[in-house]
């Protein structure tokens, strides 16, 4: 199986490029987001724990959502691989999802790590929020989500380096030319692996 988490700051383009991937390689896509979106409209007792902590305002703890992509994992037996798009974001969240996976028989093959500087993230989510509306798409609040990706979600890439599973990708440039450069990565990856 070729299991890929999809790493980088907000803006950094994880989710086209996470759609390109998936088409690529015809691989399932696991958006956390959609999982706990997807159990909430289902109204699974996961879900309905869930929405309680959602309508409060609060995080959905880690133990919950990594019960959902266990879950969700099961269902996806038979799949040429996963792509994980929004989590892991923590150290302790990919110890989970290593857990979780070798459970199913498998493991994270590598970690595309989109790097793009903080100058250019605010440009492409300020641009963002112009065209979609999104309200969380302000300078302020762009600032906020950055600094918690350097303090919180950057410390991921060390876990994986030290695993041998770490793979940098240059997030600047034509969509197209980014996805070129993943897949010459990804097909060399798999070739010395």
């Amino acid at each position: 199986m070729l299991n890929i988490v999809i790493f980088g700051a907000p803006g950094s383009g994880k989710g086209t490029q996470s759609d390109l991937l998936k088409k690529h390689y015809d691989l399932a896509h696991i958006s956390t987001g959609d999982v706990l979106r997807a159990e909430m409209k289902a109204e699974t007792e996961l879900g309905k724990i869930a929405k309680g902590f959602i309508d409060k305002g609060q995080l959905v703890p880690d133990e919950l959502i990594c019960e959902m992509l266990d879950k969700k994992v099961e269902t996806l037996k038979g799949a040429k691989g996963i792509i994980f798009d929004g989590f892991p974001r923590t150290v302790p969240q990919a110890e989970e999802l290593d857990k979780i996976l070798r459970k199913h028989g498998t493991e994270i093959t590598v970690l595309l790590d989109l790097q793009v500087g903080d100058e250019e993230l605010v440009i492409r989510l300020i641009e963002r929020g112009k065209i979609s509306g999104r309200s969380d798409d302000n300078e302020e609040t762009i600032q906020a989500r950055l600094k918690v990706y350097h303090t919180q979600t950057a410390p991921l890439a060390e876990y994986y380096k030290a695993k041998g599973k770490h793979l940098i990708i240059n997030g600047i440039g034509a969509i197209e030319e980014i996805f070129a450069g993943i897949k010459q990565k990804v097909e060399l990856w798999n070739q010395t692996s």
